[in-house]
């Protein structure tokens, strides 16, 4: 089950009410390019900026929260301010906790979804900095897999979402779809995070599952008591699961052979 950030409210400098205008030298864009049924919840975390003095708690939401409620009210693109003053304190960003979600079924639990980050300092190495082209946009390549199991006696079907790095190759690395950027880069640029799901969908976990020339089999294990039901070399007994939509099957993921 994918991590839930917490809840925050957005600070007083983007309150709609106050009237306040982000100017383009203190803010950046970031937007993302998803797989249909995909979005992303984003924090933007800040901090009191070089040589303030000031302190702020997470009782003064020094946060800001972009597509919290991503199921209903999901926008792909953000304007994020880089310097934000809260109770008098100049803040300045420092990390964006990112978390991708994906929807596999129409009830509410039917999603999973995998985290990430970008990471803003002063300084970076150049190894480690992000680059922008020519029209001033950065991309953050990644590729996401689905992952699924079965859970419980009636060995329901589940699924577990697995994110991971492009690499400038086109190559999926074993790491997190990661960037990081300096602050004199962001001001006026675009950051875009592209993510492509995977062709093929594998098992969560071990030796459950058996590969099939029109899919994959579940093994039966010691019975339908057997909630790891591990093959063990038995290659020939396999139990039925259900589908999320609740059809009993013996094939995934055409459910009938």
């Amino acid at each position: 089950m994918t991590r839930t950030f917490k809840s925050l409210l957005w600070g007083s400098c983007v309150a709609l009410a106050a009237g306040c205008v982000i100017g383009k030298s203190e803010s950046f864009i970031f937007t993302a390019d998803l797989p249909p049924n995909f979005a992303y919840y984003a924090i933007a975390k800040y901090a009191p900026a070089e040589g303030e003095t000031c302190t702020v708690t997470l009782d003064d939401n020094p946060y800001l929260g972009f597509n919290r409620e991503w199921r209903t009210e999901y926008k792909s693109e953000h304007e994020i301010p880089i310097y934000r003053t809260v109770k008098g304190c100049r803040l300045v960003i420092y990390k964006i906790d990112l978390e991708i979600n994906a929807t596999y079924g129409k009830t509410r639990g039917d999603f999973s979804g995998d985290t990430t980050a970008i990471a803003i300092r002063k300084e970076l190495e150049e190894q480690y900095k992000g680059t922008f082209d020519a029209a001033g946009e950065s991309a953050i390549n990644g590729q996401c897999q689905w992952l699924f199991r079965t859970s419980g006696k009636t060995r329901i079907l589940r699924k577990l979402l697995d994110c991971k790095k492009v690499d400038a190759q086109g190559m999926v690395t074993k790491g997190r779809p990661v960037g990081a950027y300096t602050l004199d880069q962001l001001p006026g640029k675009t950051v875009k995070m592209n993510i492509r799901l995977a062709d093929e969908e594998r098992p969560g976990w071990g030796d459950t599952w058996v590969k099939v020339p029109n899919g994959w089999k579940r093994c039966l294990g010691k019975g339908l008591e057997d909630q790891d039901a591990y093959c063990f070399g038995n290659y020939k007994d396999f139990s039925t699961f259900k589908m999320p939509d609740g059809r009993t099957c013996t094939i995934y993921p055409g459910c009938t052979e």
